[in-house]
């Protein structure tokens, strides 16, 4: 089975899990968007091996056992235009710039066929760059469903691809607002520290030594509460969950963050998702060189919050 790879993940079975058969173990592993069937799909087409070996659905596996899994890109779908209505910030003949609602998925994903930021790019567009393919066309980054704010697109492949090489070397201007939880010791300051797959729980990500990539996040407190803080945050490297991921490593998670925050106190009730807005964006324009910078308010929920803490 010839299949482009998308990502590799590999993982040794603890003696917890010994004894469970493989496609269970593997598609518990790799969390809600993957099912066992499609877990029992890859082990036939031998994008998964047990010990450097082949294997079947039905093995019951030891502790110390070695699972290596090749996940494939998204195979081809129609991906329909739809009439969800944007909140566009800027749009030319090369790039569109939205300021994405918390909630919105990017484009289409096992269990998000629909309703994505994509289907309704397609509808506003219908000229958008084919370099991603056809579940991400024009998409030269993303945001996750829960953080709000700014995502540009590429209308066509010269477009995307000028894009694309400002995020490579960095030039790219990501500004987030975010409100965490304590107070932190130092005004600004930067976080260094490589990202990878959580060990313990491959539906998360981790500051990791094995199998991570760097990541670098610079911070600088906006304001401080008695047990929370406003921040502003940059990101120079734009892993998966990274800021997410380096709040909780230093101590301090997100407020609403349903992944890496403790979801604890009151506060994390009254957002649906982390409070992350992606308020400024800042590139190059990918034919004329213009510098442009755009910049959109806290979401309604996030601006509730600060209210809240300011009243306290």
């Amino acid at each position: 089975m010839n299949r482009n790879i998308e990502e590799r993940i590999e993982w040794e079975v603890s003696d917890e899990h010994a004894g469970e058969r493989l496609d269970k173990h593997v598609a518990e592993e790799l969390g809600q968007e993957v099912s066992r069937t499609l877990v029992q799909q890859w082990v036939k087409d031998g994008l998964v091996t047990l010990n450097g070996r082949t294997a079947k659905s039905n093995m019951k596996l030891a502790g110390g056992d070695r699972i290596c899994v090749d996940i494939p890109e998204p195979e081809m779908l129609e991906v329909r235009p739809e009439p969800i209505p944007l909140n566009v910030v800027y749009e030319d003949a090369d790039v569109i710039v939205v300021n994405k609602p918390r909630g919105m998925v990017v484009h289409p994903a096992p269990g998000h066929a629909s309703g994505t930021l994509v289907n309704a790019l397609l509808h506003h567009c219908r000229d958008l760059s084919g370099i991603n393919g056809v579940l991400r066309p024009g998409i030269v980054h993303r945001i996750d469903k829960d953080t709000s704010g700014l995502v540009m697109a590429a209308k066509n492949d010269h477009a995307h691809q000028a894009l694309a090489a400002q995020l490579k070397d960095h030039s790219v201007t990501r500004k987030y607002t975010a409100i965490v939880h304590g107070q932190l010791e130092h005004r600004h300051g930067t976080i260094d520290a490589p990202i990878g797959r959580d060990e313990k729980d491959r539906k998360m990500y981790a500051v990791t030594a094995r199998n991570s990539k760097r990541a670098v996040t610079h911070f600088a407190v906006l304001e401080l509460f008695e047990a929370h803080t406003l921040l502003e945050l940059q990101l120079e490297t734009g892993r998966t969950h990274q800021i997410r991921v380096h709040m909780k490593h230093i101590g301090h998670p997100l407020v609403g963050d349903p992944m890496y925050g403790s979801m604890r106190h009151r506060l994390d009730k009254r957002i649906n998702g982390q409070a992350l807005h992606a308020g400024v964006l800042g590139f190059a324009h990918p034919r004329s060189g213009e510098r442009l910078t755009f910049e959109v308010p806290l979401p309604e929920d996030m601006q509730e919050l600060l209210e809240l803490l300011r009243g306290r």
